[in-house]
């Protein structure tokens, strides 16, 4: 099943973190933090603006990797075993460089 976000939501796949540290130190999973960056999967057409009716595209492309606000943003869901993140473009806070 493919998942398609619609107006300016895109659709992210969490990178998540190694069981060990950078120093080398291995993290109990209790320990570990949600992650708070990912891959980008598929974005939606942008926003339709009310005074000019003019779509306004969205500033994020699809195989970007992003940071995003905090543990707790976007809609958790799951396909075919894979965990995803729906989220707003105005939960992102940068585009890593690669």
């Amino acid at each position: 099943m493919k998942i398609i976000p619609i107006l300016d939501r895109i659709l992210v796949q969490p990178i998540e973190e190694p069981d060990i540290s950078k120093g080398g130190i291995h993290l109990v999973q209790d320990n570990k933090e949600k992650p708070s960056e990912g891959k980008v999967i598929a974005v939606g057409p942008g926003r339709v603006d009310p005074v000019t009716k003019v779509r306004k595209p969205l500033g994020i492309s699809v195989g970007e990797i992003v940071l995003y606000k905090g543990k707790y943003t976007g809609v958790p869901l799951e396909n075919d075993g894979q965990k995803y993140l729906m989220m707003k473009e105005e939960d992102v806070l940068g585009i890593r460089e690669q």
